[in-house]
């Protein structure tokens, strides 16, 4: 249970974990809808849990609860009259219990320097919370732009989640557009994701035999990295941002081999050894590639680096035959650089929308070499 204690502050007591999409569901279903339905009966809005957080991916465990969580969700209002988003957003405030389920529903609000609590069903018009999640409104046509210029941490926070209610229909029909890259636009990214790998494949034995183990360990890493979101990619899954790449990788019908090879090769001692181990991972990620049928068949083995003693899987040959599949002219236009989160690798910067669609916009319009 939760109560409020002197001052106004929030004690928090142990409640029994539910997870939070199921949470944000209950509230939605028992407390938050029988509001709207009896304050503003024939309402068009959509009701859903996206955007930031553990719960909205399926990650959430009991250690979420300590901080940014609780019975929260979205109320997005379709274009037109009715009621203002401020509005419902002071209706709720005044109408909403203070906890429910042992959980409590008002939280400091980071917005407001007096720290003053408050509850956390967002309410906002569709297509501006849309924008404001993607840098976009999906529900008018994707660009190539759109497509590159977005993080796939936040094309999985949108597609992902739960929509509890859709009376207009425009969340899902939004959502379904973005639910995965268009045909070119994939083979564009598969064929840049195996690139990054072609780039540095020989890099650990190099290392190794230099005398930087610790270089070598890095780069083995970093190629680990780069095939995990290669499988998550070919498997038709938005790579999520870092704290959950691993745990999005074993979740894949046919992640639990390359993850183990990968663990062993991030883990082993010796250059030798580890090369062994992402040798095997290439294998598997080069077998998925020919299962996909999205190029001819490429020769999954490895093989030498030219007459230098270390084994790579040559992944150049796989960034041209998905290259050679594309047909889509204003693709086959680009530099090669990728999705925007291909080629930038700041927290930073991939959180400043702007930033990104201004970076992608010039590398659109950049003739290749």
């Amino acid at each position: 249970m939760t109560r409020w204690a002197g001052r106004g502050k929030i004690v928090a007591m142990a409640a029994p974990f539910i997870p939070g999409l199921q949470l944000a569901g209950e509230y939605f279903t028992s407390v938050v809808r029988p509001v709207l339905d009896q304050a503003h009966p024939g309402l068009a809005y959509s009701a859903a849990l996206l955007g930031w957080g553990s719960e909205v991916l399926g990650f959430d465990s009991q250690r979420s609860t300590d901080h940014n969580w609780g019975p929260r969700l979205q109320i997005l209002l379709a274009d037109g009259g009715g009621p203002s988003s401020g509005e419902i957003d002071a209706m709720l405030a005044s109408e909403l219990p203070a906890t429910f389920r042992g959980h409590r529903t008002v939280f400091p609000d980071s917005q407001d320097p007096s720290g003053t609590a408050r509850n956390w069903v967002e309410v906002a018009p569709l297509g501006s919370w849309l924008t404001g999640e993607l840098g976009f409104d999906p529900t008018r046509p994707v660009s190539l732009l759109d497509w590159l210029a977005t993080p796939t941490q936040r094309l999985a926070e949108v597609t992902a989640g739960a929509v509890f209610h859709d009376g207009p229909g425009e969340l899902s029909r939004a959502r379904s557009r973005l639910a995965w890259y268009p045909h070119d636009v994939w083979l564009y990214v598969l064929a840049c994701q195996w690139q990054r790998i072609g780039q540095e494949e020989a890099f650990p034995g190099r290392c190794a035999e230099s005398g930087d183990e610790l270089g070598s360990a890095i780069i083995t890493a970093r190629l680990a990295r780069d095939l995990m979101r290669l499988c998550l990619l070919m498997a038709r899954r938005y790579p999520p941002y870092s704290k959950w790449l691993g745990t999005a990788l074993a979740r894949l019908p046919d992640g639990a081999d390359i993850a183990l090879a990968l663990s062993r090769a991030v883990s082993t001692a010796d250059w030798q050894t580890r090369e062994q181990y992402l040798c095997h991972a290439y294998e598997i990620a080069a077998t998925l590639h020919n299962g996909l049928g999205l190029t001819g068949h490429v020769d999954p083995q490895t093989r030498p680096y030219y007459e230098r003693p270390y084994q790579v899987i040559d992944a150049g040959r796989f960034a041209a035959a998905l290259r050679e599949a594309i047909t889509d002219p204003q693709i086959l236009q680009l530099q090669g650089v990728g999705a925007v989160d291909q080629f930038i690798d700041s927290t930073d910067a991939l959180g400043d929308l702007p930033f990104l669609r201004a970076a992608v916009s010039a590398a659109i319009r950049a003739k290749p070499a």
